[in-house]
């Protein structure tokens, strides 16, 4: 009990840092790191260090496997818009990020239980509380207790790191940049939980919080911190009030550039990956980092290609401008013009009609990389209506009635005025719309959805202009 005692406390001491922006306040939640833990061991999740600890322990029994079966299908995550906004320019509210901002805050669980009646059903709430208390002394064992000593040293040393490197100065100049607004009264916390892997870490930001693996002898502190500044950027990018966002809008929507649409949907992840990854990381090193900066080659190659533009605006004090988006909608057309061709690319941010449910699981598993998806199980006039006004690849998949769907499609859209189509025959089509996404129509009479998707490239004088 003595033992027990004592990680509880650490548990959840925190540490307030003081600068310039906001105070940082670095700490250890164990309600959170527990549903990290579970999160890891569900099915939704590949193989990795905890799955594979588990897997191997005396904890891998009917009991618990059970519990992660209920996981599994257990609805916590619900979200609401912020209608008000440009369409995508803000990301919806999340009862998850409610959740985890609630377990990083509580000291035990039967806090985070009564802090978080209302956010989703108290059934859901009960059943979540509940799994997370029989996994705790399983997380204990397995992960926390082998490695408390090292991670509770790493915990001091990189609380000293944030402090002496002012960290949170970045936080100001992201404010700056992003012409984002703050309460500097509102602290800024962040989480670790320790990892003992050799593999990658992560890390993720929500609300006022951030939350990042501590790998075990890690010591690259600089780059730990690029991600967590990575993932804080995602924040202020998204906390942008309804101005600033409308002008950011406008500015992307009246420049003439084919690439305008998909540029602007990738510039949440550019910036971040340009501020985190780049400049932060560059500030703390003293060099440039030569390595790959993100795993997703459009986000990492033009990332690379707008950080000397990024560093000079953060350096001089500037905020993101016209002038700024004009000079990135330029860099992306003119560096990258191949990639409003490539699917991979287009269907990252996805809106697919289609009558057979199957066809959404199946663009899951070609296009598994998403940033924005919506679906739609049925493809008539109010459903292509809902489609029309939102800024992102338009699939419509047509599998029965064809010659009345589509008379319909080419109908809905003016620049399909003058388009010729056999309707008893398999095809794919698709055009840059005036939105400057790109409309894809698959016809299946005989063939199937995976055999129109499967290999398919545009090729060149396919790209409409």
């Amino acid at each position: 009990m003595k033992l027990l005692f004592i990680i509880f406390i650490f548990a959840f001491t925190s540490f307030k840092l003081l600068a310039q922006g906001p105070p940082f306040e670095i700490k250890y939640s164990e309600p959170l790191a527990v549903y990290v833990f579970v999160n890891e061991l569900s099915s939704k999740k590949g193989d990795n260090t905890f799955k594979q600890l588990f897997l191997r322990s005396l904890y891998n029994r009917y009991k618990y496997t059970k519990l992660l079966a209920q996981f599994d299908t257990l609805m916590i995550s619900y979200t609401y818009e912020f209608q008000e906004y440009p369409y995508s320019s803000k990301l919806p509210g999340m009862t998850e990020a409610l959740l985890k901002k609630n377990l990083l805050s509580s000291t035990n669980l039967k806090e985070f239980k009564k802090k978080s009646v209302g956010i989703i059903p108290n059934a859901n709430l009960l059943q979540l509380s509940t799994i997370l208390y029989e996994f705790q002394l399983v997380y204990r064992e397995l992960i926390y207790q082998p490695n408390k000593t090292k991670f509770e040293k790493q915990l001091i040393e990189i609380t000293e790191y944030i402090k002496t490197k002012n960290i949170a100065s970045f936080f100001d100049k992201g404010l700056s940049f992003y012409r984002s607004y703050w309460d500097e009264s509102l602290p800024f916390e962040i989480a670790f939980y320790p990892l003992n892997s050799s593999q990658g870490f992560s890390a993720e930001a929500f609300c006022n919080n951030a939350v990042c693996a501590l790998k075990i002898d890690y010591k690259d502190y600089a780059a730990i911190m690029g991600v967590v500044m990575h993932e804080i950027f995602h924040i202020l990018y998204n906390e942008q009030s309804l101005a600033v966002k409308s002008k950011l809008a406008t500015w992307f929507n009246s420049n003439s550039s084919n690439s305008r649409t998909y540029s602007y949907l990738l510039l949440n992840e550019v910036l971040a990956t340009a501020l985190g990854n780049g400049y932060v990381v560059e500030t703390l090193i003293g060099k440039k980092d030569e390595a790959d900066w993100y795993n997703r080659k459009y986000i990492d190659q033009m990332a690379k290609k707008i950080y000397p533009l990024v560093s000079e605006y953060v350096s001089q004090k500037k905020a993101i401008d016209e002038a700024f988006v004009s000079s990135y909608i330029s860099l992306y057309e003119e560096s990258f013009p191949e990639w409003l061709n490539e699917m991979d690319n287009l269907m990252c941010y996805r809106y697919v009609l289609s009558d057979n449910v199957s066809d959404f699981k199946l663009t899951n598993k070609l296009y598994p990389y998403s940033s924005l998806s919506q679906f739609e199980d049925v493809v008539n006039e109010n459903s292509i209506d809902r489609m029309k006004p939102c800024a992102l690849t338009k699939m419509i998949i047509i599998s029965n009635d064809n010659e009345t769907k589509l008379a319909l499609v080419k109908n809905k859209f003016s620049e399909l005025k003058d388009w010729k189509y056999k309707a008893k025959s398999d095809f794919f089509y698709h055009t840059l719309l005036r939105d400057k996404t790109q409309l894809i129509i698959i016809n299946r009479v005989k063939g199937t959805t995976e055999n129109a998707l499967n290999g398919r490239v545009f090729l060149p004088q396919e790209l409409t202009k």
